[in-house]
């Protein structure tokens, strides 16, 4: 693409219309961007209208635009074509950072988001200048340009928080505190004594105190992996200016907003995390500066109000306290009976409270309660805080802290109870003091798993949780009803079976109520409750106990996907898929009904999928519904063909990228049923399968890969007789295939498919092509996975079509090169092979060249004889031998950036592992006895005189060992 004019038109023109909500017209717009994005000059074209543009819309757009396209485009994948040309590439990198730091800031969030992804591949080897270009317009003192560097710097080291330690990431994090510690220390000093110039000019303080925030970001990443010698050095300037700023209170600065946190509070808040960062890795260091940050701290929580702009500030101040607290080194600081009740009264009950704030969400904000209260996302709570400050107190003080709070839960429902209509939110509190007070340790799968001995969680479930649950009318206090429904999922593995069936029925009719968060809970709780185990690790819940309530249970959770705000819920989603997998043949009677429902719900969310865990337990629930109801009888796969398939067709009509591979692996479940030949829907669809732009998406490969042996496995005679073109297009997917060293194993799959389903005839004169192209990958990149995907595939070859024809095909392409690959490959890499199907198809083969392959017994070959057998022995009885060479780093495909929908294996749509083999050989040892016996008989004296010359005694051990389990003896 040309740098001209008409272009930039014409992009401008494609990007206009990918804002406009219609879809016939914003989808074939993507679709252009999309097709037009692996051109020369593409991502230059994009930058030159987002900086010249006239329209600030269009120009914010471009930016995403841009943005996104590195996001998917940037990283080279080894084997696959680099989709940004190297010229491109250079210019982005010589261009962006100026670009970046002269936007408005808009633009320069999404450009500086791109300057981290890019800075993640590149740097800083291939960008060695990105810094010191950065560090230099610290000079400009324009702090628009200094807060664009500060954000994308930020950008650029906040994975140093979470990254492993390596040698590469130390060497990356010296190289940045040389370039970067002495001038960002100067700017933090420069920007706190403009602040004292500026004190009176609100504009200027604001630009200046979210500077501020900034650098005490980077102070956070630089300093997370290790104490770098740097900031040791300069730790007197940093935490007396960090105090400092913690107890400033600028009346300016203050907003009136009660929602949104300001400039002061996120700069405190930030300060609290750099506090609670070096109480706990750097405690000795910190030590003579910790007292007066544990006073300013503690004054701050004082005296801070309960709005929510101070939520993340309070809840990060008592995060600090909960993280000092657990320290050994700190414990005199906690032990006086004064400073604990101290704490608990003045910090933590106040922060317990279920505030208004929390009230409208609750009605209003369902989802995003939800997420805060169930999953703990990021957004730090004020409870999470304090419950987090109650476990840390509880690891040397759990009785005194017990019996503080005991007192307060007592009192807070003797409250309630004098009034429940007017009270019910000190009743909210007691519960989620009691939670967490009994929490000690828990797991998402078994929710607490280790409790405090002092709290009673039974009696306490009797007493005070059963009664709302029970309570007639289920819309009456609903934030109660979400606790009490809580409190069963968090205590589901400390409360007794009997209470646990006692509560199901009643979780069933919450399902029914008006609040969203509340028969979202049931629906989760039930859900925890079916995945229980108990002995014999079967379900703990099983489905004759479900028997009373499994009709009403079903139509509830459908009838909730039916409430305003609910259409789409995961958590239902999830506890329909948990319901049908724990009910199994129960749920047979509903299926007709149910799969309408199903199959309804999956056209509309097809449209827009926009709840990516909703869409894939609504498919894990449509297989679950195909294997149960055809486990029952076969016969009914045709009335799911018949329910699913036009909405398959609409799917892949439109491309709906995100539900294709699901569509392929029920497609699979489906066809793997059939027990007659393949249905002509199915052959209808199959030259379309074999498009090269479905198999351009990593996503589709797998489910692609296991469709066409399905198709292979029912149907491989209809193929080879009414689809014989076809077989090329077959063979060019495994040659594109098996070219991808991410991809190569599924080429196999799909190899061995074709070996072991097609009649011989039909792919003949196809033979010698495939054995080439192997050959030409193990001699352009010979790796671990390949050789072993390779020799599986040649002893299956063997299996199928003798040791003769292997033997000839080889020495075909070239003369003695069965004897190399035997040699070279076979022998020392045989140990490698993994999987039980797998070594038994290796053991059949190597017996089928060892015994049936003349040419081993009387050529240049015969000196390979004894050691393929030795291998073969070391491969029954030797460990496996997993080693990877050092050079071989596979990039795991899910890891490859962007928008490329990942694949997502069903769960409930497994496949079968499949044995070619069978039961034509249950135990390969006695079929190399027996085969080995057979070969001694036709040449007498010639087995027993080549095994005791060069057979090591150890292996001969063995040997005898199968000889004598398969009855025979050698001649």
């Amino acid at each position: 693409m040309e740098l001209n004019d008409g272009n930039l038109q014409t992009l401008t023109e494609y990007l206009q219309k990918t804002l406009i909500p219609d879809p016939a017209v914003r989808r074939p717009a993507e679709k252009f961007l999309e097709s037009v994005e692996g051109n020369q000059n593409y991502p230059i074209l994009l930058l030159t209208v987002l900086e010249k543009s006239q329209d600030e819309v269009i120009r914010v757009c471009a930016a995403v635009t841009f943005k996104n396209y590195i996001k998917r485009n940037w990283r080279i994948v080894e084997d696959e074509p680099n989709k940004i040309s190297d010229p491109d590439r250079t210019a982005i990198k010589a261009n962006i950072v100026n670009l970046m730091l002269t936007s408005p800031e808009q633009i320069q969030k999404q450009l500086s988001d791109a300057i981290s992804i890019i800075g993640r591949e590149d740097f800083p080897q291939k960008w060695p200048d990105l810094l010191t270009e950065m560090v230099t317009r610290f000079q400009s003192g324009d702090f628009h340009i200094i807060n664009g560097v500060l954000r994308t710097a930020h950008s650029l080291f906040k994975r140093y928080r979470h990254e492993f330690k390596s040698n590469e990431l130390w060497s990356e994090i010296k190289l940045v505190l040389d370039t970067f510690a002495q001038p960002l220390t100067e700017l933090f000093k420069a920007t706190i004594d403009l602040c004292q110039t500026h004190a009176t000019d609100v504009n200027a303080l604001k630009v200046l105190f979210s500077s501020l925030t900034l650098i005490s970001k980077l102070f956070y990443s630089l300093n997370f992996q290790d104490l770098p010698e740097f900031f040791e050095d300069n730790m007197e300037t940093w935490m007396t200016n960090f105090h400092n700023l913690l107890t400033l209170d600028n009346k300016l600065l203050q907003t009136d907003d009660e929602e949104e946190a300001g400039l002061l509070e996120l700069l405190k808040s930030q300060i609290c995390d750099n506090a609670a960062l070096y109480a706990q890795k750097y405690d000795e260091e910190f030590q003579p500066y910790l007292p007066r940050f544990v006073t300013a701290i503690w004054n701050l929580l004082v005296t801070t109000g309960q709005e929510v702009k101070y939520d993340l500030l309070v809840s990060n101040a008592i995060q600090f306290l909960a993280s000092v607290c657990e320290r050994p080194h700190y414990k005199h600081l906690f032990e006086d009976q004064n400073v604990l009740t101290s704490i608990c009264e003045k910090v933590i009950v106040p922060n317990m409270e279920f505030r208004s704030a929390d009230e409208e969400a609750f009605e209003d904000n369902a989802e995003e309660y939800i997420i805060r209260d169930l999953e703990g996302s990021d957004i730090d709570t004020r409870r999470r805080a304090a419950c987090d400050l109650v476990r840390g107190l509880c690891k040397f003080f759990e009785g005194p802290v017990t019996g503080i709070f005991s007192g307060y839960v007592n009192s807070m429902l003797t409250e309630y109870a004098k009034n429940p209509g007017v009270n019910w939110k000190h009743k909210d509190a007691a519960i989620y003091l009691v939670t967490s007070l009994a929490s000690k340790a828990q797991t998402q799968k078994h929710g607490i798993t280790q409790a405090n001995e002092l709290v009673n969680l039974c009696e306490f479930f009797v007493n005070h949780i059963l009664v709302d649950l029970k309570s007639p009318n289920v819309n009456e206090f609903p934030v109660l009803k979400a606790d009490a429904i809580k409190y069963v999922m968090t205590f589901r593995s400390q409360l007794p079976k009997e209470q646990l069936l006692e509560a199901v029925p009643l979780l069933v009719a919450h399902l029914q109520t008006e609040s969203i968060v509340q028969h979202t809970y049931a629906a989760h709780s039930l859900e925890r409750l079916f995945t229980m185990r108990g002995a014999n690790n079967a379900t703990l819940i099983t489905p004759a106990e479900m028997a009373p309530f499994t009709e009403q249970l079903l139509n509830n959770l459908f009838k909730a996907l039916a409430i305003p705000g609910s259409s789409e819920n995961e958590y239902i989603m999830k506890a329909i898929m948990r319901s049908f997998s724990l009910l199994q043949d129960a749920i047979v009677p509903y299926i007709p009904t149910l799969i309408g429902q199903l199959t309804h719900k999956l056209l509309l969310v097809s449209k827009n999928p926009s709840k990516p865990h909703f869409n894939h337990y609504l498919f894990e629930s449509l297989c679950l519904s195909i294997r149960i109801t055809c486990k029952a009888n076969r016969d009914t796969v045709g009335s799911f063909e018949e329910a699913l398939f036009p909405v398959f067709t609409e799917i892949l009509q439109n491309d709906v990228q995100e539900f294709v591979p699901y569509v392929f692996q029920v497609m699979s479940l489906l066809l793997e049923i059939h027990t007659s030949s393949i249905p002509s829907s199915y052959m209808a669809l199959f030259p379309h399968l074999l498009q090269p732009a479905l198999w351009e998406r990593t996503g589709n490969i797998p489910p692609l890969v296991r469709l066409l042996q399905a198709y292979l496995e029912k149907g491989a005679t209809t193929i080879a007789s009414t689809a014989a073109d076809k077989i090329p297009g077959l063979l060019g997917v495994f040659q594109k295939l098996i070219a991808s060293k991410a991809n190569d194993h599924q080429g196999f799959y799909l190899l061995n498919s074709i070996v072991e389903q097609m009649p011989p005839d039909s792919i003949t004169q196809y033979r010698k092509q495939i054995f080439i192209l192997l050959f030409q990958r193990l001699q352009s990149s010979k790796t671990t996975k390949f050789v072993k995907s390779f020799l599986v595939f040649i002893n299956l070859y063997c299996v199928k079509y003798g040791a003769i024809a292997l033997q000839e095909i080889f020495d075909g392409i070239q003369p003695k090169m069965f004897g190399m690959v035997v040699e070279k490959i076979i022998i020392p890499e045989v140990q490698k092979v993994s999987g039980q199907v797998e070594k038994k198809i290796c053991a059949v083969g190597i017996t089928k060249i060892l015994t049936e392959c003349p040419a081993m017994m009387d050529t240049e070959y015969t000196k390979l004889w004894t050691p393929l057998l030795q291998a073969l022995i070391g491969l029954f009885e030797l460990p496996e031998d997993d080693s990877i060479p050092d050079d071989e780093h596979f990039i795991d495909i899910e890891d490859t950036p962007g928008y490329q929908t990942a694949f997502s294996q069903l769960a409930f749509a497994g496949k079968k592992e499949h044995d070619p083999i069978g039961d034509a050989v249950n135990n390969p040892k006695i079929l190399l006895a027996q085969s080995l016996h057979k070969l001694s008989t036709a040449c007498p004296g010639r087995v027993p005189s080549m095994l005791s010359t060069s057979l090591p005694a150890e292996a001969l051990q063995f040997l005898q060992g199968y000889l004598q389990a398969a009855t025979v003896q050698l001649v």
